[in-house]
């Protein structure tokens, strides 16, 4: 069985030389040697020129690595591959991180899994996704690289390596189960979603929205050959306790692996305690939105159905939108108007007599006694982030980045080109997708061990 490893370097700029020397002794320290059909996914959840600059795995990691491959192997190819985040054209966020000019530059194929050709596969180890529809890259891919960007989450404490899996979903279901059972989402992706290979580019981190974060220096380079061990290590450089981070809780209860950093190797030029001081001054905003400086008040309800509160689906949507305005136009909270919104169904009372009141989830509503000015209610499980921006924002006279004309611009021109290419994935088709029985003959050459021991295998 392989030992986990994960290797910590300094590393302070984005300087490409730099970086692929750390790539590179990086996996010769593993003993990695990718070959075949490569596969790389970075984090490009969202991007925007104009004020989303630090959401995506920075494009020098990326040609860092492509370098290393071309100069350390001979892979048969290499593809890069993201669906980004909200239902909004991938398309739209490579073009405004640049990930369309460093595709060129690196004369590689750039993918979005919702434009290519699907498979529907088992799972057999999952517990809501019992199929998933699989994008050709992924499902022919050979070696899977992950390139994930760290960042604090406002609904899972931070995002690494096991979160990134939410990206090789196709739009069509990315927003299954996300809702208050996300974190078994999660778990259930790590099946097909196993990388033999995990380069996080901790230089500059993410804190508050995770898709329109603020900056911050870290100053460093994780890379690792098992996905949890990742995680453990980076939720540890986080300060968070990986035995109460619910996702680690459902990989490792699943069979993926300890928890404990005693069962994994450690090495690098920098410490987890000498990274985990440079983050523990840093305050997260929009993890707790009742900490917001804002007229607004919040009530957080539950799912009706499950019973449980609804973080991974209204909550989230909630929080994004607002993160997401208030990193567009700074200052946009404090001047919103009073009022309340209430996220699924409220146990309690909710008086706002005079004030609008937002009423946010199908299922929304309030057992007690409700007072409001006027009434909003947004349907949807979870809400449609279009749908809040347009609708719930202006009537807290709070602005949305979504009435920016570039913004608009590019949101209609780049989900024209979105339905054409969906529409034109039968007569784009160079090759048929592999069959099912070649894919698995490759699988079976080439899957990993449990980290756990436990005598079953994953994807690789």
């Amino acid at each position: 069985m392989t030992k986990r490893k994960v290797i910590l370097r300094k590393c302070e700029t984005y300087d490409v030389d730099t970086l692929s020397g750390i790539i590179r002794e990086g996996m010769e320290e593993l003993g990695e040697k990718p070959r075949g059909r490569i596969l790389i996914k970075p984090n490009i959840v969202t991007a925007n020129k104009d004020y989303i600059h630090h959401s995506f795995t920075a494009p020098p990691v990326m040609e860092a690595m492509v370098n290393v491959l071309r100069q350390a192997c001979d892979p048969e190819t290499i593809t890069m591959g993201e669906s980004g985040g909200i239902g909004l054209p991938t398309r739209m966020f490579f073009s405004e991180s640049d990930y369309y000019k460093l595709a060129k530059r690196l004369e590689i194929p750039l993918v979005d899994f919702n434009e290519e050709q699907t498979r529907e596969v088992s799972l057999h180890r999952a517990k809501l996704h019992k199929t998933l529809l699989l994008a050709k890259s992924l499902y022919e891919a050979d070696y899977k690289i992950w390139m994930p960007k760290l960042k604090f989450h406002i609904v899972t404490d931070f995002t690494n390596a096991l979160k990134l899996n939410i990206g090789i979903t196709t739009h069509k279901e990315r927003f299954l189960y996300h809702d208050d059972r996300l974190h078994e989402k999660i778990v259930d992706l790590l099946e097909i979603g196993y990388p033999h290979l995990i380069v996080t580019d901790a230089v500059t981190i993410g804190k508050g929205f995770e898709s329109s974060p603020y900056p911050e220096h870290l100053g460093a380079i994780i890379i690792s050959n098992d996905p949890v061990a990742s995680d453990v290590v980076a939720s540890h450089i986080m300060n968070y306790n990986p035995e109460k981070v619910r996702f680690l809780m459902e990989a490792r209860d699943r069979g993926y692996g300890s928890l404990s950093l005693n069962d994994m190797e450690i090495s690098g030029d920098i410490t987890i305690d000498e990274l985990a001081e440079r983050t523990r001054p840093i305050y997260s905003p929009f993890q707790n939105l009742n900490e917001l400086e804002t007229p607004i008040r919040f009530y957080e309800g539950i799912n009706k159905r499950s019973g449980n509160a609804c973080y991974g689906g209204c909550v989230c949507s909630i929080k994004g939108v607002l993160g997401t305005a208030e990193k567009k136009f700074d200052g946009n909270l404090k001047q919103a108007k009073k009022g309340a919104i209430v996220m699924g169904y409220y146990e309690g009372d909710v008086i706002h007599p005079d004030e609008p009141v937002a009423l946010i989830g199908t299922c929304a509503g309030v057992s007690g006694k409700l007072e409001a000015g006027k009434i909003i209610h947004i349907k949807g499980c979870p809400v449609k982030v279009a749908d809040l921006m347009f609708w719930m924002l202006p009537r807290f006279n709070l602005k949305s980045p979504a009435g920016d004309l570039r913004n608009l611009a590019l949101l209609i021109y780049f989900s024209i080109v979105k339905l054409w290419m969906q529409i034109t994935i039968p007569f784009r088709s160079k090759a048929k997708i592999r069959t099912e029985k070649q894919v698995e003959t490759i699988h079976r050459c080439s899957r990993k061990p449990d980290p756990a021991g436990y005598g079953k295998t994953v994807l690789p």
